[in-house]
């Protein structure tokens, strides 16, 4: 067996065991649902005291918004603290220092709290506030979001279950997800994860995350598990494990829903990708050790492995297409033994489509968004493959904030450009796999290999996708300059 057959035999067997772990997730949660209990404070209850704390960064055109919203909660006021953890350099600093001054008018008990740096970003800024909380339970939310009045009202009485749970994690909604294809893809991504993923994880007593907004910890639960720290890009992940391993819970509330702003520019969406991507690579080899070194089961243990490293498969497909070629011209056998390991890729579709049976949607509907979510998939794996690889090699980077522009479903135009990215310089190296993957699908095309053709059909598609909305969204962003 040649050394390029052992790889690519490596590699498609890493595929296969994720691709069947989303398989065994949407089993569980077809087949083992159990609705949430909805649980409601009586009238005469005390509500625990709640601080909300608001990690800003240059968020002139959606801070307003989500301070206004805040400002909304049904909760009593006296038991309701603010803190709007303000790092922005531009204007939004004058911005958020008039709505302030707006709710202190209202009787909201809020501060605007800024510090001298942006020592350790977003992970730095809720390690500040977190000295002068009032309350014992901290709700956190970034700008892009919108907690509807109720949240507070919905997901605090869970608290009441175990003095074990450190953490209530709502599920994420969604105010512009018919803006443009690039949203509905996303959208549905999203939906996946939280009605499979975290569902299933929290319904069978598996690690999962806090998703860094739309949740409230419990400040004890903080400060055991060592506090925010920042040598990772997913400061909300690295948290949730280490809580999870000092044997507090954290419990998913289905019901709960917190609707926020999905990006609309392609850059803004490969910044985010990047920095989930390299902050689980970062925190799974930050806690994998300690991980297997706890008194957790097996199954848990394995269960949390793949869930820390799951874009290790980014760089997985990356290499699956330019492997294909070499093995082609080799003749190697390996490529008709393929679809054995092409099973496995059933998991994810089959995930995302038991999360689209919520939505009354035609089987015609569902099946454009799986391909929507697969050209998506495949045209990020470079991009999410450097992420991977700079985790990897351990190179630091900036917390690199994903812009907002205060889109919605009634308003989807941008008028504006101070936030909007640069044209990503990896473009072209998109824009070279495309071409890549459309000539070696002519050259399948004539040799018979039918197995690769579907798929390189998706690589091409997914590149070109990125790489086109990179290029036409930089010229538009230059025109209106």
């Amino acid at each position: 067996m040649r050394f390029i057959e052992i790889l690519y035999f490596l590699c498609a067997t890493l595929l296969a065991l994720y691709g069947y772990n989303s398989l065994v997730l949407a089993w569980f949660r077809v087949k083992r649902h159990k609705p949430t209990v909805i649980k409601r404070f009586n009238t005469n209850d005390d509500r625990p005291y709640v601080t909300v704390q608001l990690p800003i960064y240059n968020e002139r055109y959606v801070v307003e918004r989500l301070i206004e919203a805040v400002g909304d909660l049904k909760y009593p006021r006296h038991r309701l603290h603010i803190q709007v953890l303000d790092d922005s350099t531009d204007i939004t600093r004058e911005i958020v220092a008039q709505a302030v001054k707006k709710q202190r008018l209202k009787g909201l008990d809020i501060e605007h709290i800024q510090r001298p740096d942006r020592y350790g970003y977003k992970g730095g800024a809720l390690e500040f506030g977190l000295d002068s909380v009032k309350g014992e339970f901290i709700a956190i939310f970034d700008a892009d979001f919108l907690p509807s009045p109720d949240y507070l009202e919905e997901i605090m009485p869970y608290y009441q279950d175990s003095p074990a749970i450190g953490c209530l994690q709502a599920r994420w909604g969604h105010i512009n997800q018919e803006a443009s294809w690039l949203t509905r893809a996303q959208a549905n991504g999203i939906n996946g994860h939280f009605i499979i993923e975290q569902e299933v994880r929290c319904g069978h007593d598996l690690f999962l995350n806090f998703n860094g907004t739309a949740g409230v910890w419990r400040k004890t639960c903080i400060e055991d598990a060592g506090g925010w720290h920042h040598d990772t890009l997913t400061e909300d992940l690295d948290l949730s494990y280490r809580a999870q391993l000092k044997g507090w819970q954290i419990k998913y509330i289905p019901h709960v829903i917190a609707p926020a702003e999905l990006p609309v520019h392609i850059n803004a969406f490969k910044r985010q990708q990047f920095r989930w991507a390299k902050g689980s690579i970062q925190t799974a080899r930050k806690l994998l050790k300690d991980l297997w070194h706890s008194s957790n089961s097996f199954i848990k243990k394995v269960e949390a492995t793949i869930h820390l490293t799951h874009y290790i498969v980014h760089p997985l497909m990356l290499f699956n297409l330019i492997i294909a070629l070499p093995l082609i011209l080799l003749k190697s056998s390996f490529l008709w033994i393929t679809p054995i390991f092409l099973f496995a890729a059933i998991g994810p579709l089959l995930m995302y489509w038991v999360a689209m049976g919520e939505k009354e949607e035609t089987n015609l509907r569902k099946i454009y968004n799986l391909a929507m979510l697969l050209v998506l998939g495949m045209g990020l794996s470079l991009n999410n493959s450097l992420a991977v690889f700079e985790a990897l090699l351990g190179k630091q980077s900036a917390f690199l904030r994903t812009p907002k522009f205060n889109i919605s479903e009634e308003n989807i135009a941008i008028k504006i450009n101070e936030y909007i990215l640069p044209r990503d310089p990896f473009a072209w190296l998109e824009i070279l796999l495309a071409l890549y993957a459309t000539g070696l699908l002519f050259f399948v095309l004539t040799k018979g290999i039918w197995s690769l053709v579907v798929w390189l059909i998706f690589y091409a598609g997914g590149y070109f996708y990125i790489a086109g909305l990179n290029f036409w969204q930089a010229q538009k962003r230059s025109y209106e300059q």
